[in-house]
């Protein structure tokens, strides 16, 4: 059974070799989190800035289009029309 099992013989628990404060990010890493975040949220704030400006154009655009579409509905039914209202027959 001893071959099972291995010997009972306890593992060596690891001494800390390095000095705790050496590893940590201290304040410049702080800092560079920081100056990342900021421009994180700069960069957000731009791209939905300019996404409002496109959507607003393309509203824009389309109400454009459509009053002109509609002028010259009105200016074909204008050049059209009074023939057709008065109901003369050409001869």
């Amino acid at each position: 059974m001893l071959v099972l099992f291995g010997s009972e013989t306890p593992m060596p628990t690891p001494s800390m070799t390095v000095d705790p404060d050496s590893v940590t990010p201290g304040f410049a890493g702080f800092a560079a989190i920081v100056i990342v975040l900021v421009a994180v949220v700069l960069l957000i704030w731009d791209m939905n800035r300019r996404i409002r400006k496109v959507r607003y154009r393309d509203e824009v655009r389309e109400e454009l289009d459509a009053e002109e579409a509609a002028a010259r509905d009105a200016a074909a039914r204008e050049a059209d029309g009074p023939d057709d209202a008065v109901g003369d027959v050409k001869h």
